[in-house]
C-alpha cells in the first residue's frame, strides 16, 4: 500500500514538473457597438475579424478559436458589464472589440486587473499612450491623435490660412483637435464640440457659415459624419469652404449612404483600400467576397487584431497561459499587416505611415478613396515619452 502511494506521488512530481501543454482553445471576448447610428463602425471591425479566423480554418495560432461578441449598445456602462462577464465569468484570454473610446475607458480597467491583455482594433486615447501606458494594451489601430495631425500638416501644406474646427465632446473628440491644433500653423477660428451621437448640424452650420473659415476641419465617426456631411453640402457650404476630414470621416460606411456628395474630398489615413502588398489584396478581396461590399479601415484595423493575436498564440505555441510570454510575442508584431510595415514603440502603440487619401471613383465605377501620398513617414505619437514602461 505504501509502495503505491510513493509511486502515486512520484508520478504526480514527475507530472507537474513536465511543461505544460498549451491550451486546447482560445477565449477571445469582442465587445463591439453592434446597433444604433455608429453600428457600421462595430459591425466592420466584428466582420473582419471573423473573416480572419475563417480563413485560419477556424483557429488563431493553431488552436481553435471561441470568439463571444457582445453589443455594448453605445453605452460605457453595457460595455463594462459585458467585459466583466467575459473576464470573470468566461475566463477569455484576450479582450478585444470597442469603437468608442469613453465605452473602452470604462471597460478595460476589468481586463487590467485580471491581467487579460486588450488588443485594440480602434480606440487609443491619448491617457494610455502617456503616463497611463500599461503592459496589459496593446493599440493595432493608432493614437487618437494621429489622424488629425496629418490632416493640420495637410492644411498647413496647402496654406489654409484659418480653420474651423469641430468634434464630438469626449476623450478622443479632444484628442482629435489637440491633433489637428499640433501641426496646424494657420489661425483656428473657432473650435466646437458637440454632443456624442449628435445628428442635426443645424446650429452649428449656421455659426459656420457667419465665421466664413477657409477650411473646416470635422472629427465625426459613425452616423454623426454621414448626418453632417448631408447637411453641410445641402447647406451650399461646400462651395466656399475646403472640408477636411480624417479618414474614418469619408470611408466606405460614410460613402455608402452619402453617395456622390463625398467625391474630391480630402482625409487622412493609415491604410486604403489600394495598397499594392499581398496582404492588403487578400484582405480587400475576401471580404467583398464574403459580405458583397467592399472593407473600410476599421474592416483593416480588426483583421489586423485578429491577425496579431494569431501571431502571438502561434509565437508561444499555444501556451496563452503565459502572460508575458504573449506579451512579448505581441510586441513582436510578427505579422504581415495589410498597412505593410508595422512596428510597436515602448508604449505599445503603433509606429507608422500615414498618407493623404482623395474620395475618388475606381475603375468600376465605385465611390473610393484613393491614395495620393506620403505625409508623416514612421510616425509615432507625441506621449511615448511619458510612457514609464521600457
Amino acid at each position: 500500500m505504501k509502495r503505491s502511494l510513493l509511486a502515486a506521488a512520484l508520478l504526480s512530481i514527475a507530472a507537474a514538473s513536465l511543461p505544460s501543454q498549451g491550451a486546447d482553445k482560445v477565449k477571445i471576448g469582442f465587445i463591439s457597438t453592434l446597433s444604433g447610428p455608429s453600428a457600421a463602425l462595430g459591425v466592420d471591425i466584428r466582420d473582419a475579424f471573423m473573416l480572419a479566423v475563417k480563413l485560419n480554418g477556424g483557429k488563431l495560432g493553431g488552436l481553435p478559436a471561441e470568439v463571444l461578441i457582445g453589443d455594448d449598445q453605445f453605452k460605457p456602462e453595457v460595455g463594462r458589464q459585458l467585459a466583466e462577464k467575459d473576464i470573470k465569468l468566461d475566463k477569455v484570454n484576450f479582450l478585444t472589440g470597442f469603437v468608442f473610446s469613453n465605452i473602452m475607458l470604462a471597460s478595460v480597467p476589468v481586463a487590467f486587473e485580471n491581467k487579460v491583455i486588450y488588443v485594440s482594433p480602434n480606440a487609443a486615447p491619448s491617457p494610455l499612450a502617456g503616463k497611463q501606458c500599461n503592459p496589459y494594451f496593446f493599440a493595432v489601430s493608432w493614437p487618437n491623435d494621429a489622424y488629425h495631425e496629418a490632416a493640420g500638416q495637410y492644411a498647413t501644406q496647402k496654406g489654409f490660412k484659418n480653420a474651423y474646427l469641430i468634434a464630438p465632446n469626449y476623450q478622443a473628440g479632444k484628442d482629435s483637435l489637440e491633433g489637428f491644433k499640433r501641426f496646424y500653423k494657420g489661425k483656428v477660428a473657432s473650435e466646437v464640440y458637440t454632443q456624442l451621437g449628435q445628428l442635426d448640424y443645424s446650429a452649428e452650420l449656421a455659426q459656420v457659415r457667419a465665421a466664413k473659415p477657409e477650411a473646416l476641419y470635422a472629427f465625426l465617426p459613425g452616423g454623426m459624419g454621414i448626418n453632417f456631411i448631408k447637411q453641410f453640402v445641402a447647406a451650399g457650404l461646400s462651395k466656399d469652404i475646403q472640408l477636411i476630414v480624417p479618414g474614418f470621416g469619408s470611408d466606405q460606411d460614410i460613402i455608402r449612404p452619402v453617395g456622390d456628395s463625398m467625391l474630391g474630398l480630402f482625409d487622412t489615413a493609415h491604410w486604403a483600400l489600394d495598397f499594392d502588398n499581398p496582404a492588403n489584396k487578400k484582405f480587400v478581396a475576401e471580404f467583398e467576397r464574403e459580405y458583397k461590399r467592399l472593407p473600410s479601415l476599421f474592416a483593416s484595423q480588426g483583421y489586423d487584431a485578429a491577425l496579431l493575436i494569431d501571431s502571438a498564440v502561434r509565437e508561444v505555441k499555444g501556451r496563452i497561459e503565459d502572460t508575458e510570454g504573449v506579451r512579448k510575442a505581441l510586441k513582436s508584431a510578427k505579422f504581415q499587416s495589410v498597412r505593410g510595415p508595422f512596428k510597436f514603440n515602448r508604449n505599445q502603440y503603433p509606429i507608422q505611415n500615414y498618407y493623404l487619401r482623395v474620395v475618388g471613383k475606381d475603375s468600376q465605377g465605385r465611390i473610393v478613396n484613393k491614395t495620393m501620398g506620403t505625409i508623416f513617414k514612421d510616425r509615432g505619437d507625441a506621449y511615448v515619452q511619458e510612457c514609464p514602461m521600457k
